[in-house]
């Protein structure tokens, strides 16, 4: 690959993450990601709901993760600060690190954990997309999508990044079990 090449590929990579920040930073955000997926509950309905089920079973072990000071040292801020539940904190130095790593699908995951942490969904689900859109097969991106699909209503797409998980984890995988059981979460919540 030539030079020009690899220097386009990365104008156009922040160029991209760039215009997903935008759009996601716009107020109104959470809202229109609603209207354009038509919530088949109401929003009153949903946010006893979301209290209701686990947000998250596999981000725990994020404090153990890594030796992190061989880490770009933004993303190790971030990840520090996710394992303190800093989540603009997070937002801040994941955001950073993105600028020298745009097309990372755990910085753009990790970003869209911390939102979804905020109940900013909206961004949360842009930066979720956008991790798989950089690495289809990413188990994180696919468990939080699926449980962010759960708080807005959308069980059947959560089960269809539940099947997309199974696919992609040829042995047993935390991510399958921690979709699973928020999904379980979820169903006894809306059987009441």
């Amino acid at each position: 690959m030539t030079m020009r090449a690899i220097a386009s590929a990365t104008v156009l990579g922040a160029l991209v993450a760039a215009g997903t920040f935008y759009a996601t930073s716009q107020p109104g955000w959470n809202d229109a990601v609603a209207v354009w997926r038509g919530p088949s509950v109401q929003m009153s309905e949903r946010k006893g709901m979301i209290e209701d089920f686990p947000v998250c079973t596999t981000m725990g072990a994020i404090a153990e993760d890594a030796d992190w000071a061989q880490l770009d040292p933004d993303f190790a801020a971030g990840k520090r600060a996710l394992a303190a539940e800093d989540w603009n904190g997070a937002i801040a130095a994941l955001k950073l690190a993105a600028l020298r790593d745009p097309r990372n699908a755990d910085i753009a995951n990790y970003i869209g954990y911390a939102h979804r942490r905020l109940r900013q969904l909206g961004p949360a689900m842009g930066y979720y997309q956008q991790a798989l859109a950089f690495n289809p097969g990413h188990r994180g991106a696919h468990e939080h999508l699926g449980e962010l699909l759960l708080m807005l209503g959308e069980p059947d797409l959560a089960q269809e990044h539940l099947a997309a998980l199974r696919r992609i984890c040829l042995l047993p995988c935390e991510e399958v079990g921690g979709l699973e059981r928020a999904i379980a979460a979820y169903n006894r919540v809306a059987v009441r």
